[in-house]
């Protein structure tokens, strides 16, 4: 008997089963959640012609890509934002805290306009080079605006030319604020006062930061999700991965005992790994990952399955424990990298034509169909070398094989 082996063995599944006990819930609770799982609220909004502005192609996309730098802004957690159809823009917004005043920010159209007193719009959002909130004089929230180069030279030609005067600032066509002109300011920036807060003068800035949407847009549909639902929604997946794990880990036990011992370890290990991919790819967890989760799981445990099969029938002619575990492996490995191949480019497909949840599916069944091959083959394969290597088992019954007498000796 080996006893190197055997502590090699003994040593490496401890340290699988100890670093799941300890590091698996952390690692899962730090991942991004998805909005069925933490709560929050979906949008649909719908680009709508006027006669200023007509919805094309073109305008649609940039009122995604307007809203996408609304959405970063407030901060929110792996929000999502697709484009569906002609002019309909899907968004989610997980564990936005409040709902009304972030929906009224993704459909402000934010024209932003200076006008003299003839009414004449002298500048626009489009000279404005960047927005700031703070708090001014007498404790007063405002929004400092910095305008370009060609902006400053138009807002010191409207100053110069409105002395004593009031030019009014106004957003989407509703005056902010009207201030009388004392002076010509030069260096291009200027100020909007008015807001009850700092909360709303740093939305308010988020707007101008942000531009102005080509084309209007209304909101067709809002759906919230709570926390409690997203709760419940967690504590049933939880639930379902939980008594499907422990239906595999039972089956393999019953039906390839040692063997089955070793792919559990080795299956253990895949979770962790899985958990950790996700969490250092940044990626959000949803409901559909979670069936992507449990679905490799399936395809890990379909690998074994096929490895100690193919394990059995060499056993059965006549082969040595260690010989017959090298055989089953090396012909069960081509089945494996082909059906590991296919699902993969199953999953890429899904990905690049899937919408957000369909994504979230794709994306964790081709990181977990990876590394579940992985530990599969790699993992398992040696963990049953040094289990075989240390000579303590040596009848083919301890690994879910028939044998006969003859063959036992």
């Amino acid at each position: 008997m080996r006893w190197d082996n055997m502590a090699k063995f003994l040593v490496m599944t401890l340290v699988i089963i100890f670093g799941f006990v300890f590091y698996a819930e952390p690692v899962a609770n730090s991942i991004r959640q998805g909005l069925d799982l933490q709560g929050g609220t979906h949008v649909v909004l719908q680009a709508i012609d006027t006669p200023d502005a007509k919805v094309d192609d073109d305008a649609v996309n940039r009122v995604v890509r307007i809203i996408e730098r609304r959405v970063n802004e407030l901060g929110l957690t792996e929000p999502t934002i697709q484009r569906q159809g002609r002019d309909r823009i899907i968004v989610e917004l997980p564990g936005v805290k409040d709902p009304d005043k972030a929906i009224e920010m993704l459909g402000k159209t934010a024209m932003l306009e200076f006008k003299d007193v003839t009414g004449t719009t002298v500048l626009t959002g489009k000279d404005l080079k960047n927005s700031k909130a703070h708090v001014g004089q007498n404790n007063q929230s405002a929004v400092g605006l910095e305008f370009t180069d060609e902006g400053a030279q138009k807002f010191a030609s409207l100053t110069a030319r409105n002395i004593g005067k009031p030019i009014s600032i106004l957003l989407d066509g509703e005056v902010l604020t009207s201030p009388v002109v004392q002076e010509v300011i030069t260096g291009g920036n200027a100020q909007i006062t008015g807001s009850k807060n700092i909360e709303e003068a740093e939305h308010l800035a988020i707007l101008l930061r942000s531009g102005s949407l080509p084309v209007k847009v209304d909101v067709m549909e809002t759906r919230t999700v709570g926390p409690t639902l997203g709760q419940d929604s967690k504590d049933m997946s939880i639930k379902a991965f939980a008594i499907g794990t422990i239906s595999v880990f039972v089956f393999m036990l019953i039906f390839y005992r040692v063997s089955g011992f070793v792919a559990n370890v080795a299956l253990i290990l895949y979770v962790m790994m899985l958990l950790v991919t996700m969490k250092y790819l940044d990626a959000t967890l949803t409901l559909p990952g979670i069936a992507g989760i449990i679905l490799s799981i399936g395809m890990a445990v379909d690998a074994n399955v096929l490895i100690f099969e193919r394990f059995k029938e060499e056993i059965r002619k006549g082969k040595t424990i260690r010989s017959a575990m090298d055989s089953g492996f090396t012909r069960a490995f081509a089945t494996i990298l082909d059906s590991n191949i296919t699902t993969t480019i199953a999953a890429v497909v899904l990905f690049y034509l899937g919408t957000g949840p369909i994504k979230g599916f794709a994306v964790t069944l081709a990181i977990g169909n990876v590394l579940s091959m992985f530990t599969a083959v790699t993992v398992t394969r040696e963990l049953l070398k040094f289990l075989i290597g240390s000579n303590l088992l040596k009848n083919p019954a301890f690994f879910g094989c028939s044998a006969t007498k003859e063959e036992q000796k």
